[in-house]
């Protein structure tokens, strides 16, 4: 992607982040988790997200920009598929401020995805959505997305992450 994307809406541009943009990150972060009911699980902070996704380099973040203003953000990384032998995007979060939704914002976003998968060669875009948000349940059925009814996600976190780690001693 080009230093900025344009798209078909006028006014709103699509670009990489850069380190200078860490604590908007941040920001949209919590506005999403607060959006979500779930700011209380927000521990992140703008030194663990310099480290991760500018040095490590273990994520990715495009901003949407309208009228030069960033008004919403998509974090996404790479995850592999054995069945299709090549890696594919996921999107861990996409975001738009609400006083902005309903523009197509999202579906830009969305498509700014969609061409990083493309020119990067990955099997598919996959991502995670909450149960009772219908709204954008409805958006990504209206986009040709297809949910994944028959997998349950799974997690291992904090003391048994810890005590998982250990069972190789």
């Amino acid at each position: 992607m080009d230093k900025y994307l344009e798209t078909k809406i006028p006014n709103f541009k699509i670009r990489f982040a850069t380190e200078k943009d860490n604590k908007l990150i941040l920001d949209f972060i919590k506005e999403l988790a607060d959006y979500e009911k779930l700011l209380h699980e927000v521990v992140a902070t703008e030194e663990i997200l310099h480290e991760s996704l500018f040095v490590r380099k273990q994520a990715e973040v495009i901003i949407g920009e309208y009228n030069n203003e960033p008004v919403g953000f998509a974090l996404f990384f790479h995850n592999f598929s054995t069945f299709l032998g090549r890696a594919n995007l996921y999107l861990e979060d996409l975001y738009i401020r609400p006083e902005m939704r309903g523009l197509g914002l999202g579906k830009c976003l969305l498509s700014a995805l969609g061409r990083i998968a493309v020119e990067r060669n990955c099997g598919r875009l996959d991502w995670w959505c909450l149960d009772w948000n219908e709204s954008s349940i409805k958006f990504y059925k209206k986009m040709g997305a297809i949910p994944m009814d028959e997998w349950t996600v799974y997690r291992v976190q904090g003391e048994a992450l810890k005590n998982l780690s250990e069972e190789l001693n």
